[in-house]
């Protein structure tokens, strides 16, 4: 009996055929995301912003106009409150105060204190975090060093292993990735914190590790078929791996949908970017590293099928 495939065998899909439509794809979501973030900006947590942050749960909905208004009253600067996934949790995020930790930790107290004083002793915190300016700063200055290291590091390593194009080509896909990831986060108004820079690193991580199986066998097609049309050896190579690439993606897309649903509120925000990060992930390995090879002549003049020499008459 013959076992059911999730991708026949021998397809010969012409994902090359389709790569202008993709471009366009993906030059629209690149301009969406400078868009974005100029105009709404991200959602930076108290690791890059710097203040108190708060979590509490109270014993049934929220009044949030009712906290609002004790808070301001503490003459703590600038406080925001939003509910996190119920009524009945609210996240509460204040400036950082000028000081040292004593004087941040004094805040936190005054919080919690004016807040029980109102509402009784109901209330169940179960957070309470702060951050300095400064640390913010340099928090937010190591993120952006270790997102650009990282993609350093692929261009060497793909350099080494391969040639230059294929480095070129990844990072393209790379950077594609990452801009269109930190899209979603302008979007959707998501936190963007620490975990958001580890989601953003796992992301370069699968996408990386999906281009390199389809570059090792457009490597090695390059070998086996010399005379064979560069676009047409890349749909090979793109139809040779599709199997593993959309096994991969699905068992993937099925953890992190079961961390969506039955992970918490905690992980939320990071799933939902990893659920689109494999999504972008694999559409950026079909649709923009592997046609980067074509557009940077990665198939050299000697390589290239050489005209057949006209047969030699035989002397009279």
């Amino acid at each position: 009996m013959r076992r059911p495939r999730l991708v026949p065998d021998n397809t010969k899909i012409p994902f090359f055929r389709y790569r202008w439509i993709a471009f366009g794809w993906s030059l629209f979501v690149l301009v969406g995301t400078i868009i974005l973030v100029a105009t709404i900006g991200l959602n930076l947590g108290i690791d890059f912003k710097g203040g108190v942050l708060l979590e509490v749960r109270t014993p049934g909905p929220a009044d949030l106009a009712t906290m609002r208004s004790v808070l301001n009253d503490l003459d703590l600067g600038e406080i925001s409150l939003q509910t996190a996934g119920s009524d009945e949790q609210v996240m509460i995020r204040a400036k950082a105060p000028e000081g040292d930790e004593q004087a941040q930790r004094h805040a936190v107290e005054l919080i919690k204190s004016a807040l029980e004083q109102k509402f009784g002793s109901g209330l169940v915190w179960q957070r309470a975090e702060f951050v300095g300016p400064r640390v913010s700063e340099e928090l937010l200055m190591n993120s952006v060093w270790a997102v650009l290291i990282s993609l350093l590091g692929v261009l060497f390593y793909l350099w080494f292993r391969f040639e230059w194009q294929y480095g070129v080509g990844a990072i393209a896909s790379l950077i594609h990735d990452v801009s269109a990831s930190i899209g979603i986060y302008a979007l959707s108004g998501i936190e963007f914190n620490l975990t958001s820079v580890a989601a953003l690193l796992t992301i370069v991580g699968y996408s990386l590790n999906d281009t390199v199986v389809i570059y090792d066998r457009v490597r090695e097609n390059l070998r086996r078929y010399k005379a064979m049309p560069l676009e047409q050896l890349l749909d090979r190579s793109i139809n040779e791996t599709l199997a593993r690439t959309l096994m991969t993606s699905l068992t993937t897309l099925l953890a992190l949908v079961a961390l969506f649903f039955f992970g918490g509120e905690v992980i939320r925000g990071f799933t939902i970017i990893m659920i689109w990060g494999v999504v972008i992930g694999t559409y950026s390995t079909i649709y923009i590293a592997t046609p980067v090879l074509y557009y940077l002549n990665l198939r050299s003049t000697a390589e290239r099928p050489q005209p057949a020499a006209a047969p030699r008459q035989p002397a009279g």
